[in-house]
Order: C-alpha cells, then structure tokens, then sequence
C-alpha cells in the first residue's frame, strides 16, 4: 500500500481548548497560515462565506484506531457501524473535514467560526466551499446520526455543561470528539 508523506500548511489558534464530543458552536478561532506560503495563495478567499478544510487529530494516538464495527459513541440503541462509517479519530489516518464560516482575513489569518477543532490542530489543507460541488441530490443516511448530533454537536460552545473534557480513549468519545 503506498504512503504519502503531508506537511501542514496552517494550524488553528484559539477557539476550543479541549476535546469534546458536542457543544462546537460559536467558538472562534484562527487558521494560520505557514509562513513558508506567500499571502497571494489566499487572495480572494475573503469572498466566500465558508471554507473546507482538512484536518489532522493530532491529539490521538496510532493506538486509537479500530477497525471494527460498533456502535456510535458506545450506545447501543445505535447499530454497530464500520470505521469507514465512523467521523472521528478512529479511522486509520485519523484526518477530518470541517466547514466552518469564514468571518475575516487579516494577513495569514483567517477568522473562523464553528470549526470543530482544537487549538494547535495541523491543517493539511484549505479551499472556499463550492456551494456547486456540495452533495447532489437529496442526502440519506439512517436515523442514528441525527438522534447522536442533535441538538447538542452544534450548540454554542459557551452552554458546555461544566464536566470533565473528554479523552481520546474514552469509551463514549466516538463521533468527532472535537477532532484533534
């Protein structure tokens, strides 16, 4: 199987502090962008109203990774789904997609907000999200991730219960914990 080697081109500053399953909203944050990339690579981006990007879990470890079925955040109300199935840092390369609204632009930084990643997250890379090149169609999937995500994935982070943060290798931190 071949390996790519990918070098980050931004990190995330600010916003989110801890790994949590739910309660992203809200919270702002920066995209950095590296040095090692001239400012005219984000010329134009202030137009768009959001922005894709990709992520690395960089608080998980190799050992976290399960390639087996079960069940969503351990409930077993849910059925036993497969990695591949799963958004969280269990997959084998333990990246992730967010979308978070762009706000502003100053230099290399970006102002975002409802990105579900943690302070000092790695980006791998960024692009404006293409309204046209979104799902086509109407978009299915089973009843289970609705009932695990609403209400609370994209509540305003400040309405957190106060608890203990989760840890990656907890048995309930399943779906996206925050994805770091």
């Amino acid at each position: 199987m071949p390996t790519y080697e990918v070098k980050s081109i931004a990190t995330v500053v600010g916003g989110h502090t801890r790994v949590q399953d739910d309660y992203q909203g809200g919270a702002e944050s920066i995209i950095r962008l590296d040095d090692a990339y001239p400012l005219e690579t984000l010329q134009g981006i202030e137009e768009f109203s959001h922005l894709t990007v990709t992520w690395r879990f960089h608080l998980a470890r190799p050992e976290d990774v399960q390639l087996h079925a079960r069940s969503p955040r351990g409930n077993q109300n849910w059925p036993a789904t497969g990695t591949f199935v799963h958004r969280n840092h269990r997959r084998p390369n333990q990246l992730a997609v967010s979308y978070p609204r762009l706000l502003k632009v100053e230099g290399r930084d970006l102002l975002v907000t409802d990105l579900d990643a943690v302070d000092g997250t790695p980006v791998i890379d960024l692009a404006p999200y293409f309204e046209q090149m979104g799902p086509r169609g109407p978009v299915r999937q089973p009843a289970w991730p609705g009932e695990m995500l609403e209400p609370n994935y994209w509540a305003e982070a400040s309405e957190r219960p106060s608890e203990r943060p989760v840890q990656w290798g907890d048995v309930g931190s399943d779906e996206r914990p925050s994805r770091h």
